[in-house]
C-alpha cells in the first residue's frame, strides 16, 4: 500500500505538480486502488486552483460532488484496462482528462489524474448544456459558463509534453514507494539482529514491560480472538495491531485501518459497511464497505472509543453475528474478519457514564493488550534513540550522529507525554539541526525536554505533599501538572489534552474543578513576580 500522505513531503512531486498548474493550467489529482482522492482536503480555503473549471466546482459540495465521483468511476474503469494512460471526456462533456496508472508488480496501487483540459476551443452549445445540468444541483450556471471559457487550450505540441509530464509524476510514485520498501526491510532487517528480543517486528524495547508485552504477542497472534489494544496517544498502537496480523493465519489476507474519531457517523457507515446505489446524494454505485474489504482478513478500529451509540450497536451486531447491511440495504452480507480495536480512553468509566456499551466492551477485549507508556519503560530509551538515530541518519543520508550523555541524561529527566513518537520526532528534529556535527549536545534538545527536572518532572513549581490521603496527594499532583501545563502551552487546552492523555473535554472540566482561571492564574504570576521571582 502507498504512503499518500507522504507524498505531499517530495520536493521533486510538488515541483511537477507547480509546474503543470503554471503551464498547462490543470489540476493534479492522486486516486488509489478504491479511487479516492488523497491530495486534497474540501476543507482547504487556502489552496489556490490554476484551473478555473476546478475552482469553479471544488469548493462548492455539490460540484465537488460531482468531479470526485467521476474520478472513481473513472479509476474503476482505469484499474480494469490492460492500458497504462487513459484519455477521456470529463463530466461535462467538453473538457478532458488524461490519467497514468501507478502499477508496482502488475498489481495496480492507483492513478494520478489530471483534471482537466480541452484540445481546442470549446463549443458553446456544449458549455451551455454543462451549465444547465449544473443549475439543476443548485450552482450558478453563469458562473460556471465564465469558467468554462476560461479554459487555457493546449496545442498539440503542448498535449505531448503534458501527458510526458503526467506520467512523470506516476513514476516518481512509483519509485518513492518502492524507495519507502526497501528501507523498511532493511530496518527489519537489523531489528531481526537485535538480542535479548529487543524487538518485535518493528517495536523495540528491551525493559521488562516490553518482554511481557512480546510474550503476549506471541500468544495472541495465533489466535483469531478479538483484541483491544489500550495505551496513550503515540505509544504504537497500530503498529501493535500490524504485528498481531502479520504474525497470524491471517497474514496473507488485508490488513486494513480505520480512524474512528475521523469520520461523522453517516460517513463512519458508509465507510465500514458500504452502501448501495441512489441510498444518499452521491451514492452513484454500489460501493463495498471496509468490512468487506477485509475479508479473511484483519480490520483495525483505531480510536474506537469515539464511536456513537448507534455505530456501537451496528458494530455489536455484525461482532455477534457475522453480518451487515450496507447504507440503504436490505441484504444481509456475510463477512469473515478479525476485529483489533484500540482506544486511549477508559472505556469502563464510559460505561458508568452511559457512552459506551457494556456488551459491546465485553466483545472486544476478549484479549486486552495495555501498551506501557514511555515512562513507565524508560531502560529502552538509549534503544529507541539509537534506532531512531540510525533511520533518521540512513534517510537524510548523512553521517550517523551520537547523542552526548549530557543530551542522553536531559532525554531521561523527560516524563514524554508524546510517547514514542514524540521521541522520534525530537531525534528527527535534532539530526536536521546538528547539521555537520556528529555530536548532538543538550542545547539542541526543544526548551521542554531542557527544562526538564531530574527524575522526570516538569521542574518548575511541582510541589507535591507525601503524607496525608493517597486521594488528596494523586489530586494535587493532577492540579499541579494542569496548572503547570496550561501555563507552558500558553492556554492550549487542545495541545495540553493531547500531551496528558485525555479528552479537552475532560481537560475542561478538571481546570473548572480546581479553580485554574486564566485571569486566577494570571494575578498569581503577577503576585509572585513582585515578591522576589521563584523559590529554590
Amino acid at each position: 500500500m502507498i504512503n499518500w500522505d507522504e507524498l505531499r513531503h517530495i520536493h521533486v512531486i510538488r515541483k511537477l505538480q507547480q509546474i503543470i498548474g503554471q503551464w498547462f493550467h490543470a489540476e493534479v489529482f492522486f486516486l488509489d486502488e478504491r479511487g479516492v482522492v488523497r491530495n486534497y482536503d474540501p476543507y482547504d480555503r487556502q489552496r489556490e486552483f490554476k484551473n478555473p473549471l476546478c475552482a469553479n466546482l471544488l469548493p462548492k459540495e455539490a460540484g465537488r460532488d460531482c468531479v470526485l465521483n467521476f474520478f472513481r468511476e473513472t479509476s474503476d474503469q482505469f484499474s480494469q484496462m490492460k492500458d497504462n494512460h487513459l484519455i477521456a471526456k470529463g463530466p461535462f462533456g467538453f473538457e478532458k482528462v488524461f490519467a497514468s496508472k501507478v502499477v508496482l508488480d502488475g498489481e495496480y496501487l492507483g492513478a494520478v489524474i489530471a483534471y482537466c483540459h480541452v484540445e481546442s476551443a470549446p463549443d458553446a452549445k456544449h458549455i451551455t448544456a454543462a451549465a444547465a445540468e449544473i443549475e439543476k444541483l443548485g450552482m450558478d450556471a453563469e458562473l460556471f459558463e465564465q469558467a468554462a471559457h476560461k479554459m487555457k487550450v493546449l496545442a498539440p505540441s503542448e498535449v505531448k509534453y503534458f501527458h510526458e509530464m503526467i506520467d512523470l509524476v506516476a513514476q516518481e510514485i512509483t519509485t518513492f514507494h518502492t524507495e519507502i520498501s526497501k528501507r523498511e526491510a532493511r530496518i527489519n532487517a537489523l531489528s531481526n539482529q537485535l538480542e535479548n528480543r529487543y524487538s518485535y517486528n518493528q517495536m523495540i524495547g528491551k525493559s521488562k514491560p516490553m518482554q511481557e508485552l512480546y510474550s503476549m504477542l506471541d500468544k495472541v497472534s495465533a489466535s483469531e480472538a478479538t483484541v483491544l489494544v489500550q495505551g496513550e496517544n503515540g505509544t504504537g498502537k497500530e503498529l501493535i495491531a500490524r504485528s498481531i496480523h502479520f504474525n497470524s493465519p491471517r497474514k496473507n489476507g488485508s490488513f486494513v485501518t480505520v480512524n474512528c474519531s475521523a469520520f461523522n457517523e453517516n460517513l463512519l457507515d458508509s465507510e465500514l459497511f458500504g452502501h448501495v446505489k441512489g441510498s444518499f446524494t452521491g451514492a452513484i454505485k454500489d460501493k463495498k464497505g471496509l468490512f468487506e474489504v477485509a475479508h479473511n482478513g484483519t480490520l483495525f478500529l483505531d480510536e474506537v472509543g469515539d464511536m456513537t451509540l448507534a455505530m456501537q450497536v451496528k458494530l455489536l451486531r455484525i461482532l455477534q453475528q457475522g453480518t451487515l447491511i450496507p447504507v440503504g440495504g436490505t441484504d444481509e452480507k456475510k463477512v469473515e474478519v478479525r476485529v483489533i480495536a484500540a482506544t486511549n480512553r477508559d472505556l469502563k468509566s464510559m460505561i458508568e457514564e452511559g457512552t459506551f456499551r457494556e456488551d459491546l466492551y465485553y466483545r472486544i477485549n476478549v484479549i486486552n493488550i495495555q501498551v506501557p507508556a514511555l515512562r513507565e519503560r524508560k531502560e529502552d530509551l538509549p534503544v529507541l534513540v539509537d534506532h531512531f538515530l540510525l533511520k533518521s541518519c540512513k534517510e537524510k543520508e548523512v553521517s550517523l550522529k551520537q547523542l552526548t550523555s549530557r543530551a542522553l541524561e536531559k532525554i531521561f529527566d523527560y516524563n514524554w507525554p508524546g510517547n514514542i513518537r514524540q521521541l522520534e520526532n525530537e531525534i528527527e528534529r535534532l539530526v536536521v539541526l546538528s547539521g555537520v556535527e556528529t555530536k548532538i549536545g543538550p542545547e539542541l534538545l526543544s526548551q521542554q525536554i531542557r527544562d526538564a527536572a531530574p527524575g522526570g518532572g516538569s521542574g518548575k513549581g511541582m510541589s507535591v505533599k507525601f503524607a496525608g490521603k493517597l486521594k488528596d496527594a494523586m489530586e494535587e499532583l493532577e492540579k499541579a501538572m494542569i496548572k503547570e501545563g496550561l501555563r507552558r502551552t500558553k492556554w492550549n487546552k487542545s495541545k495540553l489534552a493531547k500531551e496528558l492523555g485525555i479528552s479537552r473535554a475532560g481537560l475542561i472540566m478538571k481546570v473548572e474543578k480546581y479553580g485554574l482561571d486564566k485571569r486566577k492564574l494570571g494575578r498569581e504570576d503577577e503576585v509572585a513576580g513582585k515578591g522576589g521571582g521563584e523559590a529554590a
